[in-house]
């Protein structure tokens, strides 16, 4: 019975055509919401009845025509809701479906933000907070339908990262059009992406207008970024272009530690050189201390070209404190043992101990943490199992 219902559901569904025909008019005729209601129902009856090339046709027809009248938020609902069609009908990443999507991304308005107000105070504010404002939400709403179609591109293509495609169509919409640009969340996409050359062409862009000092950052961490993956090929494109690009536009390269230790960290990274990268480190560590996620980045590249895993911050003083309980199991003696333990790795990475390491330690022994707004403060450790309570109080130093 409920197969018949399908079948019959099916041969009464009309033509998309017709239905896209008739959802455009409504779009030109200015009718946007009622317009996008019909789009979100009709498609979803298809795909109820898993006619999923017939609800993308509409889906993407309505995404485009919002679009093409500015109505950024319907527009991006339709993409997004054509994304997640292509994962509920299992649907490939290939050339034809990513096409699909690049349509679409190529139809978000594109509108350049005023950064400076004319004479008339008021009036000029008010446009530019009413500027700012729209182009907020044209980069949340085109971010999250990239987003969306990255996931599906992971989940259905050969990247696990997603499309290097969409990854670089991400971060060139988020720098154009965001009102604050965002060069770690812009970086970490282009470096997902396949286009060196058209990073490059946009920090020579960024050099053009950013503060004094956040140049030479962004170059290192563009470099860096691509490092901690293992991408020495990358790095040394994305250098190259940048010197070839900057000498074109007849502009220096910037001439700092920072970028001398990025020159002097690629061909490092080409042999076996493991004491050199840690004496680089170790002399640059000023420079490189400038961004909090350059440490970070290195010890990622130290573990991707010479195999040296980052040390777990806990295994310095946890290690302590369980020799300590041993030792004093052992121990005859009914007597309160006190000890404080200082400038362990935990404490000088100012780290707070994570409350899951509790769950590691046997039950009878027992974690008391004492917290401060900077960071882990003291930490309190006794087993009352134990013949005599034993304390251990570790004190962070500030410094």
């Amino acid at each position: 019975m409920s197969r018949s219902m399908s079948m019959r559901s099916r041969r009464d569904l009309p033509p998309p055509e017709k239905t896209i025909e008739k959802l455009e008019n409504m779009v030109d005729g200015g009718n946007y919401y009622e317009a996008q209601q019909m789009y979100k129902s009709t498609s979803a009856r298809y795909i109820a009845v898993q006619k999923y090339s017939e609800a993308l046709d509409i889906l993407q027809s309505g995404a485009l025509v919002q679009l093409k009248h500015g109505q950024v938020t319907c527009g991006a609902e339709l993409a997004v809701m054509f994304v997640d069609t292509l994962i509920k009908g299992g649907l490939p990443y290939n050339e034809e479906n990513f096409d699909r999507i690049r349509r679409m991304y190529e139809a978000f308005p594109r509108i350049s933000v005023p950064h400076f107000l004319g004479d008339d105070y008021d009036d000029d504010g008010q446009k530019l907070s009413e500027a700012i404002s729209s182009a907020k939400v044209r980069a949340e709403s085109c971010s999250s339908f990239l987003k969306a179609a990255i996931r599906w591109s992971a989940e259905f293509g050969t990247s696990k990262n997603g499309s290097p495609e969409l990854h670089v169509m991400l971060a060139e919409y988020i720098y154009s059009e965001s009102p604050e640009t965002d060069m770690t969340k812009v970086s970490s996409h282009f470096v997902r992406g396949n286009d060196p050359k058209k990073f490059a062409s946009m920090l020579v862009n960024f050099m053009g207008k950013c503060y004094p000092g956040e140049d030479d950052t962004a170059i290192a961490r563009g470099a860096l970024m691509y490092l901690s993956q293992g991408n020495l090929r990358d790095a040394n494109l994305l250098m190259d272009e940048l010197k070839a690009q900057l000498k074109s536009a007849d502009l220096e390269f910037p001439k700092t530690d920072l970028i001398q230790f990025i020159k002097y960290l690629l061909p490092t990274l080409e042999r076996d050189a493991y004491p050199l990268f840690r004496t680089l480190r170790q002399k640059y560590k000023t420079s490189t201390d400038r961004d909090p996620v350059f440490e970070e980045l290195l010890d990622e590249i130290a573990a991707k070209f010479y195999g040296i895993q980052r040390q777990n911050p806990l295994e310095g003083l946890f290690g302590e404190l369980f020799k300590l309980a041993s030792s004093s199991a052992s121990s005859s003696k009914k007597s309160k043992v006190v000890q404080k333990l200082s400038y362990y790795t935990l404490l000088e990475r100012r780290s707070c101990i994570s409350s899951s390491f509790i769950s590691l330690l046997p039950v009878t022994m027992h974690i008391g943490i004492i917290m401060s707004a900077s960071g882990c403060s003291s930490l309190t450790w006794f087993s009352p199992a134990m013949h005599g309570n034993i304390l251990i109080t570790a004190t962070s130093v500030d410094g």
